[in-house]
């Protein structure tokens, strides 16, 4: 990791808080010069998720050599031989493009990268309206059975009270402020200048 060292945008929260969204939003700013961080999983691809673009998608045998050969910059056990994690190679691969790289990543793996890398790293939580709001957007997405959104939202509520760990919080109560506050964030930690609003 020489040369090109660029900062590390890491954004957190629950499954449901809408980090997925804010994170979308600022990859299409072009003034950011990001490139997005894709992670590795050892589960099954889901609907229309591709290989290489949603995931890196290693059986769970792969995943754990990997872990043993120190492949990975972070990784977690999230279920029962369900792993995630990101490879240094990754970030390797991003910093050779001279760009930064935005992670949407769960809460013990954004924290384990700001640890890595302290000063490079901008870590934000983001946190929704509440714990029954969550609720009502993972049923609306109709992607997971009744058994799994429950245990999202078990996993939320501890992963709620890791919020002050983290530099900063978006609460996203309107998405709209939340992208305004997001590029805000984004454009102090990356020293740019302001552009001025325009009357319309």
């Amino acid at each position: 990791m020489k040369d090109f060292k660029g900062k590390l945008f890491v954004f957190s929260a629950p499954s449901g808080s809408g980090k997925t969204t804010i994170v979308r939003h600022l990859l299409k700013q072009k003034k950011f010069n990001l490139e997005f961080s894709i992670s590795a999983t050892s589960r099954e691809p889901r609907g229309f998720e591709k290989d290489g673009e949603d995931y890196y998608f290693i059986d769970l045998k792969d995943f754990k050599n990997k872990i043993k050969s120190d492949e990975f910059l972070e990784w977690e056990e999230v279920y029962r031989d369900n792993f995630y994690g990101t490879l240094k190679s990754e970030v390797e691969r991003i910093w050779a493009l001279k760009k930064h790289v935005i992670f949407d990543i769960d809460v013990v793996g954004g924290l384990r990268i700001k640890k890595k890398f302290p000063n490079e790293t901008l870590s934000v939580f983001v946190k929704p309206p509440s714990v029954d709001e969550l609720k009502i957007r993972l049923k609306k997405r109709k992607t997971e059975s009744e058994e799994k959104i429950n245990m999202r939202i078990a996993k939320a509520s501890v992963e709620l009270a890791t919020a002050p760990q983290f530099d900063k919080i978006i609460k996203n109560y309107d998405l709209h402020v939340a992208l305004e506050e997001a590029e805000e964030l984004m454009s102090a930690f990356l020293e740019l200048e302001k552009e001025p609003k325009t009357n319309s």
